[in-house]
């Protein structure tokens, strides 16, 4: 799995449409290897990150789950410490 893609479902607040967005252009960068298609693709592009987007957004919505929501803030702090143990503290 691609890095960059972050886990959206259990947060409080929940995902905006942006991040469900964002997290779907991502997915299909990788899938289809395109940083930016080319102008023959960006409509088959675009259909692909709305219908995955669906898809994503009907996902998160669907889960249950009976854990307590993340915070972002929370998260952020934890892949903080991840990183700094993999790469070494920022100097």
């Amino acid at each position: 799995m691609c890095r960059n893609i972050k886990t959206l479902f259990n947060f409080d607040p929940p995902a905006t449409e942006l991040e469900i967005r964002d997290a779907s252009l991502q997915f299909l960068r990788k899938l289809s290897g395109f940083t930016v298609p080319s102008k023959t693709n960006e409509v088959a592009f675009e259909r692909a990150v709305e219908q995955v987007a669906a898809s994503a957004r009907e996902l998160i919505r669907a889960l249950v789950t009976t854990a307590e929501p993340r915070t972002r803030e929370t998260e952020a702090a934890k892949a903080r410490a991840r990183a700094a143990v993999r790469f070494g503290a920022a100097r």
